[in-house]
């Protein structure tokens, strides 16, 4: 399953389910050029019962966005289900589109961790058709089990919170920054054991956005095509303003992500993403006890760092952010569940 970018300001994700798109609004990677047709206009918004590139075969469509549609898919080899985004023609002529494409999956095959995503292939049909293949994963994105279920308590959010932090400690040890994490670009695996409580397995996903520290002016043209890379609300002051990042800006967004996750609002309110950018380039974030009394007072220490203004004053690792989730609990057995 992969979330794709559609469907509200935010981004869109699809789980298990078709996600409806949002006209006029395309997420978290905003192309600056008009609105692709929708609908049966388009080819591509009709691709279910038909064979891919000779390898999949294709079935109902899960979401769509800027850049692309994402279906799932069969691969005939090995029977096993997929998830397929196969980049929009328009976009596969463009040059820098496709390069941006190119390094996404060439990023994201390096990952290799049950709390991440991978890419498993890049590929090109006969007429010029690129695509991406992923593995599907039942389950659902971590926005939409929020806005169904309301803000979690402690003991509910933090143990997705330190999978998280596993995650991403692992793309950051391949110095790859994700760069656009948000509950939506969050999958919630089921795990079910006999005689026990279902659990989840956060996955993080959709790399696309995702920046080695070590790129070079390659990377720097390509974020310069007219494509906004990011979504407001969860990028930090030094995203926000075009500075070098490095991991302590997901440990920024993961930050907004926890608010959010605990209290059902964002840290720094706003009538527009607009708003909230400007709020954290200025001023302060809401304190977390001010909206939730009731959560711990270290949890709330903790976040309130996680959104330092300035990154050396936030956590140096993902690592340590883990360690101090585990900290609000007492214990670190939530972290050790999907270590690797």
């Amino acid at each position: 399953m992969l979330v794709e970018e559609a469907a509200g300001q935010r981004g869109g994700g699809a789980g298990g389910r078709e996600v409806p798109h949002n006209p006029g609004d395309e997420g978290s990677l905003t192309e600056q050029t008009a609105p692709r047709p929708r609908g049966a206009a388009d080819p591509l918004a009709s691709l279910s019962g038909q064979v891919l590139d000779t390898r999949y075969r294709v079935g109902r469509r899960l979401g769509e966005g800027g850049m692309s549609y994402v279906y799932r898919a069969e691969e005939l080899d090995s029977n096993r289900s997929v998830a397929v985004k196969i980049l929009i023609p328009r976009l596969s002529r463009d040059p820098a589109s496709v390069e941006r494409l190119r390094r996404e999956a060439t990023i994201a095959t390096r990952l290799d961790h049950p709390n991440v995503c991978p890419i498993l292939r890049l590929g090109e049909t006969a007429d010029r058709l690129i695509y991406l293949v992923m593995p599907y994963l039942e389950g659902e994105p971590l926005s939409e089990h929020e806005s169904r279920r309301g803000p979690f308590s402690a003991d509910e959010g933090i143990p997705l919170l330190v999978q998280m932090c596993h995650g991403l400690q692992h793309a950051h040890e391949l110095q790859i920054i994700h760069r656009d994490l948000k509950p939506e670009n969050v999958m919630l695996v089921p795990q079910e054991e006999p005689g026990t409580a279902p659990t989840f397995r956060a996955v993080v996903m959709d790399f696309g956005l995702a920046k080695e520290r070590r790129a070079g002016a390659e990377v720097a043209k390509l974020t310069a095509t007219g494509i906004v890379l990011g979504t407001p609300e969860f990028m930090s002051p030094e995203q926000i303003r075009g500075k070098p990042l490095d991991g302590r800006s997901d440990i920024y967004a993961l930050g907004v992500l926890a608010f959010e996750l605990f209290t059902g609002q964002l840290p720094f309110p706003g009538k527009s993403a607009q708003e909230t950018m400007i709020a954290r380039l200025r001023g302060s974030p809401q304190i977390l006890r001010e909206v939730r009394p009731e959560l711990p007072a270290k949890l709330e220490a903790v976040i309130t760092k996680c959104l330092a203004m300035d990154a050396a004053s936030r956590y140096s690792s993902m690592t340590e952010l883990a360690q101090a989730l585990e900290g609000v609990v007492g214990t670190g057995v939530f972290g050790r569940l999907f270590r690797r």
